[in-house]
C-alpha cells in the first residue's frame, strides 16, 4: 500500500494472522527512516482508526511496525479492508 511517498506493506505470515486475531495488532513492513509518529499519523488518517501503541523492530535492514489498535477498531475488520484476510 502506498502511504504518502513511502511504502508500507502489510505482513501476511502465520504469526501476523495470529496477532490480528489474539492481540488486535496489525504488522507492517516499512522503510527504516520512518518514525513511530509518522507511521501512526499516516495509518490513522488513511484507515480512519485509532492506535493504542506501536512497537518497531529493525532486522536485516528492514523495519517492522507492530500496530496495536484500540478496542473499538477490530484488527480483523481493518485487515479484511486491506485484503490481508
Amino acid at each position: 500500500m502506498q502511504i504518502g511517498k513511502i511504502q508500507m506493506k502489510p505482513l501476511i505470515t502465520e504469526k501476523a494472522i495470529m496477532m490480528i486475531e489474539m492481540n488486535n495488532t496489525l504488522c507492517f513492513e516499512t522503510e527504516k527512516q520512518r518514525t513511530k509518529g509518522e507511521i501512526k499519523k499516516e495509518l490513522e488518517d488513511l484507515l480512519d482508526i485509532k492506535i493504542e501503541g506501536i512497537r518497531t523492530l529493525v532486522r536485516n535492514n528492514k523495519k517492522y511496525a507492530y500496530v496495536k489498535l484500540k478496542k473499538q477498531f477490530p484488527a480483523i475488520d481493518v485487515a479484511t479492508k486491506l485484503g490481508v484476510i
